[in-house]
């Protein structure tokens, strides 16, 4: 099937990115949430990035305005209605998303294909709570979606070979290279990038390095853009939390236990950027470390 209209649950970081290059794809785009705020603050976002490409001269205006004219918010899911694939952006956490299919199924229409954004839960067991199992599939983007190249595509054990190849060309239509990944906790990149940043926080806990120290040793002994306290406050500790519960509890190995640290850390709230504090004091600025 052809692609040419799109419905995304979530307007937070990951939504309104998925968005954007939808737009920018031609595409028409339904951006909903929850909350009404969250869907003004995700247009404007939308806008402001846009708006850097005009001034660095890759797109022109006209080709902005366009995109932000292809993109509709809605807070009633029944806007969803005529959408040829959904995706859903919310949170990490299985309930939720639950949660959010089945409000959102009874309004698709039979022949739609619902997508989850999920960064590491089963897409065969999220696709067993829908009426849909074969039309659904995981399509994990990375962030910020306007910028990563990457797409890992994930089939659930119901999955059918038309779901995943319409998906696959909407990737390819996005500009983006796929991965594709069988269904296990966290997929590939996240089995193997969250690993790192827990083992970095348990570096951290045990008092091997401060955390300047760590995330230095990792950008220049690795060559990583990023430390990994610094990429994980990027990310949000809530969702580096979920992923290691997720593995620790998939798999059932000791060597994905989270560290205590992340764990005090998401408890007081300091989830990071998006929360104003983390390993880092983003209300300062340099960011000054916490530990």
């Amino acid at each position: 099937m052809t692609i040419e209209s799109v419905g995304i649950v979530g307007a937070g970081q990951m939504g309104s990115g998925i968005a954007q290059v939808c737009a920018m794809a031609g595409m028409q785009v339904v951006l909903s949430d929850a909350k009404e705020d969250a869907l003004g603050k995700a247009l404007t976002s939308i806008g402001h990035n846009l708006d850097r490409q005009v001034a660095k001269g890759t797109i022109d205006e006209a080709t902005r305005d366009a995109a932000m004219g292809r993109i509709h918010t809605a807070s009633n899911l029944a806007a969803f209605a005529n959408v040829d694939i959904a995706i859903e952006a919310a949170t990490e956490k299985e309930d939720v998303k639950r949660g959010i299919f089945r409000s959102l199924t009874p309004h698709l229409k039979p022949a739609a294909l619902l997508a989850t954004n999920t960064s590491s839960i089963s897409i065969t067991r999220l696709a067993a709570s829908t009426d849909r199992p074969d039309r659904f599939i995981g399509m994990h983007f990375m962030n910020p979606v306007p910028v990563m190249k990457l797409v890992e595509i994930i089939r659930g054990i119901a999955t059918e070979k038309p779901t995943f190849d319409a998906v696959v060309a909407l990737s390819e239509r996005l500009g983006k290279t796929v991965a594709v990944a069988e269904d296990f906790p966290a997929f590939i990149v996240n089995r193997i990038l969250l690993p790192m940043i827990n083992e970095a926080v348990y570096a951290l806990h045990e008092g091997v390095g401060s955390v300047v120290s760590i995330d230095t040793a990792l950008r220049l002994g690795v060559n990583h853009k990023m430390g990994p306290l610094e990429l994980a406050d990027f990310i949000g500790l809530d969702t580096c939390l979920s992923i290691m519960q997720v593995l620790h509890e998939g798999l059932a190995d000791s060597k994905y236990r989270p560290c205590p640290l992340l764990v005090k850390y998401v408890e007081a709230g300091w989830y990071g950027r998006k929360a104003g504090r983390g390993f880092y004091d983003y209300r300062t600025d340099p960011p000054k470390p916490t530990r």
